[in-house]
């Protein structure tokens, strides 16, 4: 069986970490036909990669690819050109009031998880994850939150794409689906918001030199990864921490490292791509220019060389050099915000509802770059011994 394809099974799907240990004992490092990469396993590897952007590039326009207008933006270029931009939306998350926006969101939070609290059980995912964090992200931003129904479909179409290595069919969806929500988010622009990151970048484009096109694809690229790592984290988090005996209780005694422990066990961002832009060595192996790189950072941060017992969840585990929001020049810019966030959320719950539960198995969707719930039923109310029906 493919060690790639097979990821996508449901039965592995639920734990792939067993999986990459058996590639990291085995070929840490290998050539993976159908995906036409270098496969990594290692931390030490993958570490070398992302702070390597001299050799490693994530504008693949460096190895002599076609990248498509709606791709060029933060996350996709690499410096000079990325350091503009990444400046500009760095001072821009500096201006805001961030303490304000948590507070605002922290009531918001209360008042969700209280209406939850009356009903028999809940999906986790699609009544608190999601619109907790699409509120979070547009609050940041400045603007009004999109309809969920519009929003939701579109951001999972982009995560489907990424995958397009192994299902070559998802790519022309998600280019589209990018293209319409930088066409979106350049509304922004044309009318932007008197307050928020948005109403900072539109008064700033001019001292940043960065051209509107990548400005407005990285708007997008702010909006649909900031909904989708603090999403897709609040679900996974929350899914180890109730279907782990004494989890939820433990997060109450450790919150200064809980949140990142719950990153490297079970992180959103599971894989990220480079290419090779110079004749050069890693690991042991040759590779050559125009050759792409694959870093599995969800194999990465359970690699014993670098966690003690790493598929334990241990919520004081530090220190913690998890690869999960990436490292170097393209670590997440909104990476602090959505470790808060989920502070937030899990911090209410288990200080609120000591008493909350799984009521079935979290069910997972067939991304493999991004790993996130597409279910995850649960309950509030204490355990009587009786059924509890959705």
């Amino acid at each position: 069986m493919d060690p790639i394809l097979d990821l996508a099974r449901p039965s592995i799907l639920r734990n792939p970490y067993p999986s990459y240990a058996r590639m990291r004992e085995t070929s840490p490092l290998f050539w993976h036909e159908l995906l036409g990469s270098w496969v990594l396993t290692r931390h030490a590897d993958c570490l070398d990669v992302l702070t390597d952007s001299n050799r490693f590039a994530s504008d693949w326009r460096r190895a002599g690819e076609d990248i498509p207008a709606p791709l060029l933006s933060v996350q996709t270029l690499d410096p000079p050109e990325h350091t503009a931009i990444r400046h500009l939306l760095l001072d821009g998350f500096r201006a805001q009031d961030r303490q304000a926006l948590h507070d605002g969101l922290e009531g918001q939070i209360d008042d969700l998880l209280a209406g939850l609290a009356r009903r028999p059980s809940f999906d986790f995912v699609g009544e608190l994850a999601e619109p907790v964090a699409l509120r979070f992200v547009t609050a940041f931003l400045g603007v009004p939150a999109p309809e969920l129904d519009w929003f939701v479909p579109m951001s999972r179409t982009v995560v489907d794409g990424m995958d397009a290595g192994l299902w070559p069919e998802k790519h022309e969806p998600a280019v589209a689906a990018r293209a319409r929500l930088a066409e979106y988010a350049g509304g922004w622009l044309a009318d932007p918001p008197k307050e928020g990151l948005i109403a900072y970048v539109a008064e700033h484009p001019a001292d940043s030199g960065v051209a509107e096109t990548v400005l407005r694809n990285s708007l997008r690229a702010v909006l649909h990864a900031g909904y989708e790592s603090a999403s897709r984290l609040l679900g996974n988090a929350a899914a180890a921490l109730l279907t782990t005996p004494g989890a939820l209780e433990a997060f109450r005694a450790t919150p200064a490292t809980a949140v990142d422990e719950l990153i490297r066990y079970d992180a959103p961002v599971q894989a990220d791509a480079r290419v090779c832009v110079a004749d050069t060595e890693l690991g042991g192996v040759a590779m050559k220019a125009g050759d792409p790189v694959t870093l599995f950072l969800g194999a990465a941060n359970h690699d014993p060389l670098r966690f003690p017992h790493p598929t334990e969840l241990r919520l004081d585990r530090a220190p913690n050099p998890h690869l999960g929001f990436g490292r170097g020049a393209h670590a997440c810019l909104g990476a602090s915000m959505a470790i808060r966030l989920t502070g937030s959320v899990l911090g209410a719950l288990a200080k609120d509802y000591p008493d909350a539960r799984a009521v079935a198995e979290p069910d997972h969707r067939r991304n493999l770059t991004l790993r996130g719930l597409d279910r995850f039923e649960v309950t509030l109310r204490p355990d009587t011994g009786e059924e509890v029906r959705p």
